[in-house]
């Protein structure tokens, strides 16, 4: 994978508010649903994404600003310590004895040739006792956890709404089926048990995803409720009357009474985001629009009631 700053185009530098400004613009750019047509926005948008699951963290960035992990967020090998704590090198072998650490016969708490034993079981077993137990008890103990990995789903306000299955990739190279739950937020992490890392004896760890709600040409999310500003013709903000509203299920007829000014918000219940205890609201708030085309009747009106003011 590319260098994740060269993918989301910022530099080194850049703040947080800028990483998450040029991920929301690349997500937008090249979501699948809105790029049917291009096989190539598929990959760019996940590229996109694991890009984001790196510089997004601030933990995950320092990590690979120190060259402590890679572009895809995988550790960088950085060899052996040695045994026994914090002595390194030789010193961790210390069962070794005399000059020779294979000459002569020692007992099993040594590093000898002793028949009957592997000698390199000798070397870990004692390499565990100095660490204060041996395989043997650490064989009793449970499972150790590999570790969590991270990963980003971004979403439409739409999938939201319908509860919609999306397929996410996770570090490990997994694709897995995940449900958006009702009541989710933007930048909720979800917890998904046993996705993570895992090793040979070692119980996998998690996949922690975020929720990244893309940005929408008409709708702003406000918890389970959302915004929507609606422009009104002239004639239906001083008359009164229907008015069609787009919802994320359908266009919805509402009545405004007459003289309706612009900036005055109306509530319809139940047609925002899924909450954990039920659908949150729309609020839509009107705009007056002026006709493109010169009406002379509405500019004599104008005038006439111009020059009431002015007496």
């Amino acid at each position: 994978m590319r260098n994740p700053y060269d993918v989301l185009g910022v530099s080194r530098s850049a703040s947080e508010a800028d990483i998450k400004k040029a991920f929301r613009k690349l997500a937008k750019t090249y979501h699948p649903d809105s790029n049917t047509n291009d096989p190539k926005a598929k990959d760019k948008f996940a590229e996109a994404n694991s890009a984001y699951e790196i510089l997004g963290d601030a933990a995950k960035r320092a990590q690979f600003d120190r060259g402590e992990i890679d572009a895809e967020g995988k550790p960088r090998f950085s060899g052996f310590e040695g045994f026994g704590g914090s002595r390194g090198g030789a010193e961790g072998f210390s069962g070794f004895g005399g000059g020779n650490p294979f000459g002569g016969r020692r007992s099993r708490s040594g590093f000898g040739a002793d028949p009957g034993e592997d000698f390199f079981s000798q070397i870990f077993e004692n390499a565990f006792r100095q660490g204060g137990e041996s395989p043997r008890q650490a064989r009793s103990h449970p499972k150790q956890k590999g570790e969590d990995v991270e990963a980003t789903l971004t979403v439409t306000l739409e999938e939201v709404a319908a509860e919609a299955k999306k397929r996410v990739r996770l570090p490990t190279g997994r694709d897995v089926d995940v449900v958006i739950p009702k009541g989710v937020a933007d930048g909720q992490v979800i917890r998904l048990r046993g996705l993570g890392q895992g090793a040979p004896g070692i119980d996998p760890g998690d996949a922690l995803l975020t929720i990244a709600f893309a940005p929408h040409e008409r709708f702003t999310p406000e918890g389970s409720n959302l915004r929507l500003r609606l422009p009104v013709e002239i004639e239906e903000a001083v008359l009164g009357g229907s008015v069609r509203v787009p919802t994320l299920t359908g266009s919805v007829e509402m009545k405004i009474p007459p003289l309706t000014n612009s900036g005055r918000t109306f509530r319809l219940r139940g047609k925002g985001l899924p909450g954990k205890t039920g659908h949150g609201d729309l609020l839509v708030t009107t705009e007056i629009k002026l006709p493109e085309i010169v009406d002379e009747d509405l500019m004599d009106y104008a005038r006439r009631r111009l020059s009431a003011k002015a007496k």
